[in-house]
């Protein structure tokens, strides 16, 4: 950990350290009030604030707590609110924790206001320190982590799904998870999103799209990341393949050369299959000879298909988007007599990819930070909802309305 990180004079304006409440504000999913496949979104709660307590757990001798400022709702958040994904992954951590209890959230900014005794020492982090998170705590130990793919940790547990997250006034985090950043130089708001917009770091560094031409199949939060990403590591030609009219637009805004709109009624023959007009068509806009990297953010078997043929004989194909069960690869011959690559890609390269992350923000002459601000969060609070005015119907809209909302504490 480089030595002292940002601070600033304190997130309250008094410059001075916030002391926990005994009982915080939350957002949480509860198994015993609300049946997974009967309910959805998540409930307004007091819990009890974390507390450091090295007597009774050593551990918090390097544990921090942290005072959250703003929070990102995720995809897979929204997968969560929907009941379409992690049930299995919260059930099992919340019976092995004995709680039927799970606080969401794992994307935040925040202002640390306790320490433990060997925090500073080791990590160099004291209170009034500005920091966002790893959201993959991991354990150090295991063979991936010893060989330094800790982004892939056999141990890890994810922040508000494996155990407590962000979606909290208060969190209690490991300080070797945290990320020192300066709000002088990324915006807070935009700071909140430094763990989404690393996904996308992580999808373009994969490969080397210097001189390169990228199609993006998905223009989600981290699709839309990735358009700018792309072309601030050096792609010549970037387009993207979308069917929401308002990620459409916004793709544009960011930068896509192209974005080409698809029709969602006009079904695959087998469901899983490409879209051969789709594909001829990305195929001509880079000369006819496919895309050199294929990035699939959906996680669609369709879209991966429609990633796989659409990219050149030789090219890269990142598989980013994620969904659960048995996929079907169209024309698998062809993927190996074409001699394409496929990259899985999870998670942050710990922490190369924040390193890269926020050269890129903290550079404004690539524009990133100011398109991030201005067009994916609105430029203003439309795209924040306050914990105090939260209420699940109106947050709907929300959702509805932005690709990434911020939640504000």
């Amino acid at each position: 950990m480089e030595a002292g990180p940002f601070s600033s004079s304190g997130i309250n304006g008094r410059g001075g350290c916030i002391v926990a409440a005994e009982m915080m504000k939350c957002l949480v999913y509860d198994k015993s009030s609300m049946p997974w496949d009967k309910t959805r979104g998540f409930q307004l709660r007091e819990m009890p604030t974390p507390v450091l307590d090295e007597q009774k757990d050593p551990e918090d001798s390097e544990n921090v707590l942290v005072k959250v400022v703003y929070a990102g709702f995720c995809g897979s958040d929204r997968g969560i609110w929907n009941r379409t994904a992690f049930k299995g992954m919260i059930f099992d951590s919340l019976k092995r924790q004995k709680s039927t209890t799970r606080i969401i959230g794992h994307e935040m900014i925040g202002e640390i206001v306790q320490v433990g005794s060997k925090v500073t020492s080791r990590f160099g982090y004291a209170p009034k320190n500005i920091v966002s998170t790893e959201s993959h705590i991991i354990c150090g130990n295991c063979y991936q982590c010893r060989i330094g793919q800790t982004h892939i940790c056999s141990q890890d547990v994810i922040i508000g799904i494996g155990r407590d997250g962000c979606f909290a006034e208060y969190i209690k985090l490991p300080a070797n998870v945290l990320w020192p950043t300066d709000p002088r130089k990324i915006k807070m708001k935009v700071a909140a999103l430094q763990e989404p917009f690393g996904n996308a770091v992580h999808a373009c560094t994969t490969a080397d799209l210097r001189g390169k031409t990228v199609a993006v199949f998905g223009c989600g939060t981290i699709g839309l990341f990735v358009i700018m990403v792309a072309r601030a590591l050096g792609a010549t030609r970037v387009i993207g393949i979308e069917p929401n009219p308002a990620n459409v637009e916004m793709a544009k805004q960011l930068g896509a050369d192209d974005v080409i709109q698809l029709d969602l009624t006009k079904s695959a023959p087998h469901g899983w299959s490409a879209d051969k007009a789709l594909v001829a068509q990305v195929r001509e806009t880079f000369g006819g000879i496919g895309a050199d990297v294929s990035m699939e953010m959906a996680g669609f078997n369709s879209s991966v298909n429609n990633a796989i043929q659409s990219t050149r004989r030789g090219g890269e194909v990142i598989l980013f988007g994620l969904k659960q069960g048995n996929f079907h690869i169209q024309a698998f011959d062809r993927l190996i007599v074409n001699g394409i690559t496929l990259h899985s890609v999870i998670g942050r390269r710990i922490f190369e990819t924040w390193y890269i992350g926020r050269n890129l923000l903290e550079d404004r002459s690539n524009g990133i930070q100011d398109k991030i601000s201005n067009i994916i969060l609105g430029g203003g609070d439309n795209s924040v909802v306050h914990i105090n005015e939260f209420d699940p119907e109106s947050f709907e809209d929300t959702l509805k309305a932005w690709p990434k909302p911020l939640i504000q504490f």
